[in-house]
Parts: structure tokens; C-alpha cells; sequence
């Protein structure tokens, strides 16, 4: 983290964040019950098994809540 931020939501907060980092794990889950039947690992899920692209760190505003790709606090406050 080496930009600023700032919430695009509330407009106000530039210094309290919470910073969620994502861990993904792949897994099969039976459609009755909902139990995982089987966990992947090194992405070796198979064909049938779309891997995860979406952002390792989404920032949360500690002032209104909001929960956002970190690119989109840096780029409101580049602009004001």
C-alpha cells in the first residue's frame, strides 16, 4: 500500500481502513446437503472449475462501511 486513499463513498475518510485480504480455496460441495465433498489444491480443480480472478485485497472504510477494490480508494484520491 504506497498510494493514498480515500473513501469514495463518504468523501471524508483518508486515514481509517480496514484491509481484507482474500484466500481462495477451491472446493466441490454437495448440492443436497451443502458439505464439501472434495478441496483442490494448486488449482487443480479440473475443466469444469473456473479459477479465481477477482482481487487478492479489497479495502473496507472504517468511517461508512464500505467495501471496495483497493484501486477505487486510490483513484478517488487521486482526484480530489
Amino acid at each position: 500500500m504506497a498510494d493514498p486513499y480515500l473513501c469514495p463513498n463518504c468523501k471524508t475518510n483518508r486515514s481509517r481502513f480496514n484491509l481484507i485480504q482474500q484466500v481462495v480455496t477451491p472446493v466441490k460441495i454437495d448440492s443436497k446437503s451443502g458439505d464439501i465433498v472434495e478441496q483442490y489444491e494448486n488449482n487443480n480443480a479440473g475443466p469444469l472449475h473456473m479459477p479465481y480472478r477477482g482481487p487478492e485485497l479489497r479495502v473496507q472504510c472504517a468511517t461508512c462501511g464500505l467495501v471496495e477494490d483497493e484501486r477505487m480508494f486510490v483513484k478517488r484520491a487521486q482526484q480530489g
